[in-house]
């Protein structure tokens, strides 16, 4: 979906037609954008910045707040929509799923034309559409020609979409993990085509089979249209920064509390856990994770023992942000799990 949330307020408010909108928190506090419509990113808005700052960059900004009701009654409605092509979705996001239509006769490139007119004529929204043979090279399609636009990958294109593709296109490609493939002088996925894949391996472990196989266009992942949830986790953003590991220490008895008893609820309390995970977003926004395999013991005690790493990476930065949590056993953690090993700048994905 294109700019989902702030697309829904201009919907259902036509005075904001043309205007530069956003969704987001409250300027006066620690509030940031979910997301933005294109004539606020002609400002330089975009989703996870500050609000404040998005106001001192477009000072005519419409900033709303979150009807969360609203959004997920919409991406219900566009679900309803995938349901009539395909069973096999898989929802990435309020605003976002991969469709599985090979058992169609049709072409995927005119069901995909198809689905978004259904959207736009029944829900008054514009959606991007991409189209491939598989998950990684749909994913890139998806953004090629937003807003309101589609573009197909064709098997026999694949080497020359790729050529010159830059490699931060590549799920689990940051920042950092990007400035140490320029060092490498590898820019393009073309040019990690030239690198062989025991040499990746060799300098960035297992995301180096990662590395090896997407810049040729390789990605045998399913749809996996999804039931249960991969994780539970409980996070807070303090109002005032955390200077000291002391004072970070101090917050996750609360944090691992508010977990466990999220763990004890419903069925959650039936399912193996399979990792716990800290996650630390420091004040220049950047943020880390760590975790370990579990080993029957979810304590605050555990969760110390991933803070003390993550606060070593902030190298005495403040922090705005820690979360705790667990993935659960028997799920696919994806290409992006990796990025977890770098320490990466922190962006949303909500509502793109």
């Amino acid at each position: 979906m294109d700019c989902f949330y702030a697309a829904i307020e201009v919907r259902d408010n036509p005075l904001l037609q043309g205007k530069s909108v956003a969704v987001g928190g409250s300027p006066d506090g620690r509030g940031v954008l979910c997301t933005c419509n294109y004539e606020a990113r002609a400002f330089g808005c975009h989703s996870a910045m500050p609000s404040f700052q998005a106001l001192k960059k477009c000072p005519d900004l419409v900033l709303l707040p979150v009807r969360m009701d609203v959004y997920k009654q919409d991406s219900l409605k566009v679900r309803e929509i995938f349901c009539r092509y395909t069973n096999k979705i898989e929802p990435l996001s309020l605003d976002e799923a991969f469709l599985d239509v090979s058992h169609h006769e049709r072409y995927a490139t005119e069901i995909a034309r198809e689905i978004r007119s259904i959207i736009f004529d029944e829900l008054k929204l514009t959606a991007s559409a991409g189209i491939a043979g598989n998950k990684f090279l749909a994913k890139i399609a998806s953004d090629w020609r937003k807003p309101n636009g589609q573009f197909t990958v064709m098997p026999s294109e694949v080497d020359l979409f790729l050529q010159d593709l830059p490699v931060r296109k590549i799920g689990g490609v940051g920042k950092v993990m990007e400035a140490r493939l320029s060092e490498m002088k590898l820019f393009t996925c073309g040019d990690l085509q030239q690198v062989e894949h025991r040499e990746l391996v060799s300098k960035f472990g297992k995301f180096g089979n990662v590395l090896s196989e997407l810049c040729r266009g390789l990605d045998s992942r399913e749809v996996e249209t999804r039931g249960a949830s991969k994780s539970v986790s409980n996070e807070n953003t303090y109002r005032n920064d955390l200077t000291s590991e002391e004072e970070c220490l101090m917050k996750l008895h609360s944090l691992v509390d508010d977990l466990v008893s999220d763990l004890n609820a419903g069925k959650n309390k039936e399912r193996n856990i399979h990792k716990v995970f800290l996650k630390m977003k420091f004040n220049d926004f950047t943020q880390t994770t760590v975790e370990r395999i579990y080993t029957q013991i979810l304590s605050v005690e555990v969760y110390s023992a991933l803070l003390s790493i993550a606060w070593s990476r902030g190298n005495g930065k403040s922090v705005r942000l820690i979360g705790v949590g667990v993935r659960f056993e028997g799920v696919s953690e994806g290409f992006d799990a990796q990025q977890m090993e770098f320490w990466e700048p922190f962006e949303v994905g909500c509502g793109s």
